[in-house]
């Protein structure tokens, strides 16, 4: 029953902890560490801070300050995206708008630099959070929030198995622009199908020697 929920005792708050897929590793965000490489990832690709808060910058000092600000943090939690066989990192996200109290998180200030864009790596980063947010922390409640207009983040979240749920209109105001903000979800009774789903797509069955998806996730 909805309004039936028995022995609830809240969620954790998500930790400075390592996440390995078969595809991706997932590091908690450091500067010195990644400073450098996403810097280098993101050259001549000033679309990426299209939708995002911050960004583009100007110079590599200035990002890196930005990236030490995003780790130590306490209002969101960040991870950088190594992809397999790599020690560089090739984007961030974060797990943020945190409320263990009713078990809801979100996922957000995804920066994918263009060779992360439409990779395993990138998808596997997805499933991992999200493994991590419903089987070790223990959330309800899933998040994904975007710009709508950003249509590129609609489809991903619909693809990622997030459910649509509206239009938040004049919901804030974003280097100066107004922002209407697209909210999905996906809840906890939902995960067992979506995580089947993300691990047949990841399995290397599903790609060809070319490295070329066989079935769609979202099929």
């Amino acid at each position: 029953m909805e309004n039936e929920i028995l022995d609830w005792r809240g969620a954790e708050l998500p930790e400075a902890v390592v996440l390995d897929g078969n595809w991706v590793r997932l590091e908690p965000l450091d500067a010195g560490r990644h400073g450098a490489t996403l810097w280098g990832a993101v050259q001549g690709a000033d679309e990426v801070w299209d939708y995002l808060g911050d960004g583009p910058y100007a110079t590599e000092a200035a990002f890196t300050e930005a990236i030490a600000g995003k780790a130590a943090g306490t209002a969101a939690r960040f991870w950088a995206i190594l992809p397999e066989g790599s020690q560089e990192a090739a984007g961030y996200a974060s797990l943020m708008r945190m409320d263990p109290a009713n078990g809801v998180i979100e996922v957000g200030n995804i920066l994918y630099s263009p060779g992360l864009q439409r990779t395993r790596a990138s998808t596997e980063a997805m499933y991992l959070l999200a493994g991590y947010v419903f089987e070790a922390l223990g959330y309800r409640r899933y998040e994904w929030k975007c710009n709508a207009r950003n249509e590129p983040s609609r489809k991903a979240a619909g693809r990622l198995g997030f459910r649509f749920e509206g239009i938040f209109r004049q919901h804030m105001v974003v280097k100066g622009q107004n922002r209407d903000t697209a909210w999905f979800s996906m809840l906890d009774g939902e995960w067992p199908e979506r995580r089947e789903r993300f691990e047949s797509w990841l399995g290397a069955e599903n790609f060809d020697e070319t490295g070329r998806q066989v079935r769609r996730l979202a099929s």
